[in-house]
């Protein structure tokens, strides 16, 4: 899908407990200033409004007809059938609202409504991370290339979303890749999140050093403690972004090794990845124990963080040799590596979002 090619246009919606923001994206980039209008998350009446109200506002701003409306909603939801569930930072909404229903009435256009993961993932597929990769695959003569995708946010929360060949996965109940809640390694008794999150970052400086957790900072400032530039307990502020790669390692380890894909992260944390990317890489590649006691790698691929250039010049080297076909003179080259790399977003969260949002409606459009 060449998405920078193509005519069609899209209104979008941002939707957040605060405010809603609107826009329309047309091949792959904004058309119009975007329309910001508060969210009114405890009236029902007055929220569903502002967002009618949002969109005709976009509609009227542009000269081109819209072909859809594609956007993410915080869930729990029932996203094929655009019904939204019982949200916590948008609790007018609980109970279950027919909002794609009640904006295809008013539109007449196909309403597509994803959890803001699942579109993360979605546009670095299609325009970003994915399509990157391969092409430095490609350039550097090596044979392998990739068609699937697992995206994970890291912020308040922790998001996943997944894409194979080409099709955003959502799963029989629309709660697919839900990476939140798995298994927490280090606190057993509870789930990832609470270790792969903003307040979990504060959570371990705020432990470490003593202080109470409404007066620590920001994992921002955390970060810059870390990294020298301000002062603060800077072993503390290690721990925190340690533990936060320990975590998710764990959790992507047991990810990939059902979806075998790459891994794109993206979200507000990933500014200090430099401190939690190699807890990450460490986790994933640990080995493991068979009961007889004998040691093997956890993952059957290994994992190469491809922010790293030494990681990335191997990732994408390989081990490609030439083989001849038996009773043949014909040869073939042959990569016996099995591989996963991790990397950064390469659109930004934000723009991954809106260009999931977008690629996706032009994909459902095209397919129906």
């Amino acid at each position: 899908m060449d998405i920078k090619k193509d005519k069609r246009v899209v209104l979008t919606l941002d939707a957040g407990g605060t405010n809603f923001v609107f826009s329309a994206i047309q091949g792959g980039e904004e058309i119009v200033k975007p329309v910001t209008l508060p969210a009114s998350p405890h009236d029902l009446d007055r929220s569903l409004h502002t967002i009618t109200e949002g969109f005709r506002k976009i509609t009227g701003s542009i000269s081109e007809t819209p072909l859809a409306i594609s956007f993410a909603f915080p869930g729990p939801a029932d996203y094929p059938k655009g019904i939204i569930g019982d949200l916590a930072n948008l609790p007018c909404f609980r109970g279950g609202v027919a909002l794609g229903p009640m904006l295809e009435e008013q539109f007449n256009i196909p309403v597509f409504i994803n959890n803001d993961g699942d579109l993360f993932a979605y546009g670095e597929a299609i325009a970003g991370f994915l399509p990157k990769v391969n092409k430095l695959l490609t350039e550097a003569g090596s044979p392998k290339q990739y068609k699937n995708l697992f995206g994970i946010t890291l912020g308040t929360g922790y998001g996943g979303g997944l894409v194979r060949n080409g099709e955003l996965y959502i799963g029989d109940n629309a709660a697919a890749t839900e990476i939140w809640a798995m298994h927490n390694k280090k606190y057993p008794r509870s789930f990832a999140e609470e270790g792969v999150s903003i307040r979990a970052v504060k959570r371990v400086y705020a432990e470490n050093t003593g202080l109470d957790f409404d007066k620590v900072p920001e994992p921002k400032e955390i970060y810059a403690v870390a990294a020298g530039e301000k002062k603060g307990d800077q072993a503390a502020a290690v721990t925190a972004f340690k533990e936060l790669g320990e975590i998710i390692g764990d959790t992507l380890a047991n990810a990939v090794t059902l979806v075998d894909s790459l891994i794109v992260i993206g979200g507000g944390l990933t500014g200090a990845h430099r401190f939690f990317f190699p807890g990450i890489i460490k986790e994933m590649n640990k080995t493991t124990k068979t009961l007889n006691g004998d040691t093997i790698d956890r993952l059957v691929m290994k994992t190469f963080n491809l922010e790293d250039a030494k990681e990335r010049e191997f990732f994408l080297k390989g081990e490609t040799k030439t083989i001849t076909v038996p009773d043949s003179s014909r040869k073939i080259k042959y990569d016996p590596l099995k591989r996963t790399g991790i990397g950064l977003s390469v659109l930004g969260t934000s723009k991954a979002v809106s260009i999931g949002a977008y690629a996706f409606a032009l994909h459902a459009l095209d397919t129906k």
